[in-house]
């Protein structure tokens, strides 16, 4: 990869949208990244050249996406994805990740989803400007988090206005339910290692157990015992692929004293067992497939 920009933004905890990292990147020929797994939303737009995406579906199966530029892709929280630039025209990209709230609101809004990844703006001109202002939050490293969260509010506005929807909404009509769910998250983020139950996150909301099981249920379709498992899985998943650690030692580093559990648990939600897992991935990345 040729030089580029990066940025690590400030753990400030914005609760509505948080910034986690941003950058630029030119890509020299044949390059690739992943296989690997995010914890939160991860956006590129393609500023220049062509590239494909791999990435896995609900129930773990590949599918590729080939992307140019003028387009870009989102990839998902606890999502299995490799991503290529092309041989003979690759690819330069910004990209932006982040979360919070209104974060899977705002994704919908804009068109995307797992099985519909690729990002093809119909607005060309708020395209350009939604550019810019992934530019922006890459290049101002110097900049208050407050200017960055401000960038990040005008990102999401240009990425639903570009995808042709000028009537959404980034509110949300419950504020009070939005400071549980995101206080739900960064718990879960800080303490998913310890062995911590579906009570002591809502107590430290404080809120009762079933009201959180209805919020969760509500707002991201999933309560938070299955979130909390999906998001421990995608720690472990990215430790089977960038460490030598026994599956033992994986699954005491994600909160399971039980590696029989942890296995069960990890092949539910990727569809194969942390071994296989591991081989499968790693035959990949020895490979080189063609853009």
């Amino acid at each position: 990869m040729k030089p580029g920009l990066f940025y690590l933004f400030p753990n400030e905890n914005f609760l509505d949208l948080n910034p986690y990292q941003c950058g630029y990147a030119d890509n020299a020929a044949g390059a690739s990244f992943g296989p690997c797994t995010r914890n939160h939303y991860l956006f590129h737009y393609v500023i220049s050249g062509s590239g494909r995406l791999a990435a896995d579906d609900e129930n773990g199966v590949e599918h590729n996406f080939h992307i140019h530029s003028g387009q870009g892709f989102m990839i998902f929280p606890f999502q299995v994805t490799t991503y290529y630039t092309g041989k003979e025209h690759p690819w330069e990209y910004v990209w932006i990740e982040f979360d919070g709230v209104y974060a899977a609101s705002i994704v919908e809004k804009a068109g995307l989803s797992i099985a519909s990844p690729i990002y093809k703006p119909a607005d060309k001109v708020t395209a350009n400007i939604l550019m810019e202002t992934m530019m922006d939050m890459a290049r101002d490293s110097d900049r208050t988090p407050y200017y960055k969260i401000s960038k990040l509010y005008l990102f999401a506005d240009c990425l639903i206005r570009a995808a042709g929807n000028t009537s959404a909404s980034l509110h949300s009509d419950g504020s009070l339910s939005d400071y549980y769910l995101q206080t739900a998250f960064l718990y879960i983020e800080k303490n998913f290692m310890n062995d911590i139950s579906v009570e002591s996150i809502a107590a430290r909301c404080n809120i009762h157990r079933n009201q959180l099981l209805k919020l969760f249920k509500e707002r991201i379709g999933q309560g938070p015992q299955e979130y909390l498992i999906k998001y421990r899985m995608s720690k472990a998943a990215q430790l089977l692929l960038t460490t030598q650690f026994s599956v033992g030692e994986i699954a005491n580093a994600v909160g399971y004293s039980n590696q029989l559990h942890f296995s069960r648990a990890f092949k539910n939600v990727y569809g194969r067992s942390p071994k296989y897992f591991r081989e499968e991935k790693y035959d990949i990345t020895k490979s080189t497939p063609s853009p």
